[in-house]
């Protein structure tokens, strides 16, 4: 799928990249060392995710909608709920049990995030926000997500200021780890 556009275009690319890699996971038996590897590709889809929709999406709905502080409250314990099993998963092995019972969690929660944003949120900002501002929301979304960290890393910031200074540097060390490790690549 293409990524550009306004934000509300390019999150809804990001569900449907994560949906596809739950599909993934799903489609194998439980045990299947690929859940790992999908797994691994989900949690860093979903961590910059997370960050760029923490450094940009949910300020604009504090701004825009009149509930905004409660919404934006709302989708950032999401986002820390969604982390902590992220954390937890990353240290289970396809063929642990626990590993399974993680997965399903997550996939649980996401989901039910997922269609809370699309069902709800998106709609609401896009009646009140101009084009123009969910156009530029959409480029500084793409933006962020590109320096994002790539692992879970619940104890971090998950509100501006600090979530936008501290993010790049945990990426960047995310990435050089992934890259070392090959971590969220197939064999």
């Amino acid at each position: 799928m293409g990524h550009g556009g306004n934000v509300v275009n390019e999150l809804v690319t990001d569900h449907r990249e994560v949906e596809e890699l739950f599909g993934r996971i799903e489609a194998l038996p439980p045990g299947d060392k690929n859940r790992k590897i999908h797994a691994d590709q989900v949690t860093m889809e979903l961590v910059r995710h997370s960050v760029a929709e923490e450094a940009y999406l949910y300020p604009a709905v504090r701004e825009y909608l009149p509930d905004g502080d409660a919404i934006a409250d709302k989708e950032i314990e999401d986002h820390s709920k969604a982390e902590r099993i992220m954390k937890d998963l990353e240290s289970h092995e396809a063929d642990d049990p626990e590993f399974d019972r993680l997965i399903g969690m997550l996939m649980s929660e996401i989901r039910a995030h997922v269609t809370d944003e699309e069902e709800n949120l998106f709609p609401k900002l896009q009646k009140v926000a101009s084009a123009e501002a969910l156009n530029d929301l959409g480029e500084k979304v793409r933006r962020a997500k590109k320096t994002a960290p790539t692992r879970p890393h619940p104890a971090a910031p998950d509100t501006p200021p600090a979530n936008k200074l501290l993010a790049p540097g945990a990426g960047l060390v995310d990435r050089v780890r992934d890259a070392l490790t090959g971590r969220g690549k197939n064999d």
